[in-house]
């Protein structure tokens, strides 16, 4: 089976074939960068992720390109809340996002550019528009003419444009020719920041931002762009406009994740009750968190509550505990194992994560069975194949991610917990048990649990 995806655009599941045969070149519509990101902004990082991973790893050279909207209306209003310029909130929140993303486990983009370095192309997407008669210039501003486009305006959201409402993306209306004409670049306004053009100083509309960086980075055809579903209308609707009326191809496959709601909300921080990825992470582990947000179809909508999120941490610490327990025993796991068939299906067929992720727990409890019977070839094979399997899902406890390479203060903990082993060993040889609970329950204390096991006693931070 080769992958198939579900796009928004024709509302059916489509074989995936590349414009360049080998190659996958994936969009995704990433931060507007006004506030930092709670764990709805990061569920989409996360679902193409997976994505981009079980590209790589069913041999396509995946570019990935994942934008930054820094500047915006929401930017400046912040901004002018604070007091401080646009840009240090556009950087600071930046960065934040980041560091999720990075926290979480996301590979980073091929390139992640920044809205504001591309002005040159927005100019030039918006010459093109104008002289094809899809856009105009009235008052300083750029509008798209959706009347000229007017028989496929509305195709990827399914609506007719006779039942559309304004845009209500400008404060004078009479600017436009039609109320639902969007704006491709809004004029100078006092205390705003502004970049030159042939129509006057002004800043960039967000569609045209997209459209200008997925085309200079992907070229003017390329395969899939992505976003979450509350995207679809008008910014998606709007890019795929403005870049077809231009001339391109532009994106051949559209994918769209869920929401994340809480009490059927969908989460934002105007509602209050924003998770911040920071908050999140001291409730259960980067990769815990990382696996309630993978495992749910990525189309699903996720309804929060505390409770799940601790049910998806114990159901990852199920599959840890087989890796780490079958580690001990087999030291040279196969990273070419072929995947089990039924997880490349799963995956294969619209990404579908709980499917793969029901294939990992069956493989665990074998390799369980495989380890209470002492079968080290069984065990072996089941733990190559879970490392595999998880390593497509950005999983795998052993990675360098999950290990904390760099910085990673295991060797120093491993040094000074032998010691404390040893010692606790000895007491328990000698039968003096206080003295060997004594160091157990002084290691607990300092945050370290003890499992004694068939081959010795074993270490982990506590959870």
């Amino acid at each position: 089976m080769s992958l198939h995806i579900y796009d928004t655009s024709t509302r059916t599941i489509r074989e995936f074939v590349p414009v360049e045969a080998g190659r996958a070149s994936i969009y995704l519509c990433g931060a507007t960068v006004q506030a930092p990101p709670h764990i709805g902004h990061i569920r989409s990082g996360v679902n193409f992720d997976v994505l981009r991973r079980w590209m790589a790893r069913s041999g396509y050279d995946v570019r990935f390109c994942r934008n930054v909207t820094d500047i915006d209306d929401k930017i400046i209003r912040v901004s002018a809340e604070e007091s401080v310029p646009w840009f240090v909130v556009a950087e600071r929140n930046q960065r934040a996002f980041t560091w999720a993303y990075d926290t979480l486990g996301c590979l980073p983009p091929t390139v992640e550019p920044r809205a504001t370095g591309h002005v040159p192309e927005m100019i030039t997407l918006m010459e093109r528009l104008i002289e094809r008669g899809h856009a105009y210039a009235s008052g300083g501003d750029v509008y798209f003419d959706v009347q000229s486009y007017a028989d496929r305006y509305g195709s990827l959201s399914n609506q007719k444009l006779e039942n559309m409402r304004p845009a209500a993306d400008t404060d004078d209306e009479s600017c436009k020719r039609d109320p639902r004409d969007f704006a491709l670049w809004k004029g100078a306004k006092s205390g705003e920041p502004t970049w030159p053009t042939p129509w006057g100083p002004g800043r960039p509309g967000w569609h045209l931002e997209c459209s200008a960086m997925a085309t200079k980075y992907l070229g003017p055809t390329f395969d899939i762009h992505g976003g979450g579903i509350d995207l679809i209308f008008p910014h998606h609707e709007n890019e795929i406009a403005q870049s077809q009326a231009a001339g391109d191809g532009f994106a051949q496959y559209w994918m769209h994740n869920g929401m994340l709601k809480i009490g059927a909300e969908k989460m934002s921080k105007s509602l209050g009750n924003s998770l911040l990825i920071p908050e999140m992470v001291q409730k259960v582990r980067p990769v815990e968190l990382r696996y309630y947000l993978a495992g749910p179809h990525y189309r699903s909508s996720i309804e929060y509550s505390e409770e799940a999120l601790l049910e998806a941490a114990a159901a990852y610490q199920r599959i840890e505990g087989f890796v780490t327990r079958a580690a001990e025993v087999i030291h040279d796991v196969d990273a070419d194992a072929p995947l089990p068939q039924a997880f490349a299906d799963a995956l294969d067929d619209d990404l579908g994560t709980p499917q793969a992720l029901a294939v990992v727990h069956e493989v665990v409890r074998e390799g369980n069975v495989a380890l209470s019977r002492g079968d080290k070839e069984a065990v072996a094979r089941l733990l190559a194949e879970t490392q595999n399997m998880l390593d497509v899902l950005g999983l795998d406890p052993r990675s360098p991610q999950w290990r904390g390479a760099g910085s990673d203060l295991t060797p120093v903990v491993d040094a000074l917990v032998a010691v404390a082993l040893e010692q606790r060993k000895a007491a328990r040889e000698r039968k003096d048990y206080a003295a060997a609970d004594a160091i157990r329950n002084q290691l607990a204390a300092a945050g370290i649990t003890v499992e004694d096991t068939p081959h010795g006693a074993r270490w982990e931070l506590s959870r």
